[in-house]
């Protein structure tokens, strides 16, 4: 566990320098990302889903899930994850650059997984014995958070996800949120249901 905790740590770090030493080209810092995520239905569906995480992590019957890691965890999803997974869609059509890949990665894992570990080995003074069980689980959300965040509506198209076309991320063109609502709904009721589960499983 030394060797992963300095492993990945050495990767995080070299992943947010290439990340500050890109600044002007690294689509997650730029205007336009910010912008696309400021988009009220994707702004709402996150408070709500930091806020409802954080209030329920301490009566889960899990002791490495509390207010702050919960908080922390969603945060740094909302941030990362749409243009994480934006990015993977983009190696896949080779239309990325190599440390744009490798930084994706990187915070994608951080988001989901590293950091979770890294707080509770600061705050316990111990690594987590659930490490293994939160990479998997906490890794499927990422994703699931990332092409959610990224669902929008386009004339001629209809529902679709924004990294499929030219020019992303950008804000969206303007359309009622009933034209997505029932893409959003379907997606927020699993989430939902999976922490549901969770504590019933762990409370039982």
């Amino acid at each position: 566990m030394k060797l992963y905790l300095a492993t990945y740590c050495t990767l995080t770090v070299f992943a947010f320098a290439l990340i500050v030493i890109n600044r002007r080209s690294c689509i997650l810092l730029q205007p336009d990302y910010r912008r696309f995520l400021a988009v009220r239905w994707k702004v709402v569906t996150f408070l709500l889903g930091a806020v409802g995480t954080s209030i329920i992590a301490p009566y889960t019957g899990d002791p490495t899930w509390d207010y702050y890691d919960a908080f922390f965890m969603s945060t740094f999803t909302f941030l990362s994850a749409p243009w994480a997974i934006g990015i993977f869609w983009k190696a896949l059509r080779r239309q990325c650059r190599w440390w744009e890949l490798y930084c994706a990665v990187c915070l994608g894992l951080f988001s989901a997984s590293w950091s979770y570990d890294l707080y509770i080995l600061l705050r316990d003074g111990s690594y987590t014995p659930m490490w293994r069980e939160n990479l998997y689980a906490s890794s499927f959300l990422y994703l699931l958070a990332g092409l959610f965040w990224n669902l929008e509506w386009r004339t001629g198209r209809g529902a679709t996800f924004a990294f499929f076309h030219a020019g992303w991320p950008s804000a969206p063109e303007k359309h009622p949120i009933g034209r997505i609502i029932w893409y959003i709904l379907p997606v927020s009721l699993v989430v939902a249901w999976l922490f549901i589960e969770f504590v019933i499983r762990n409370n039982g």
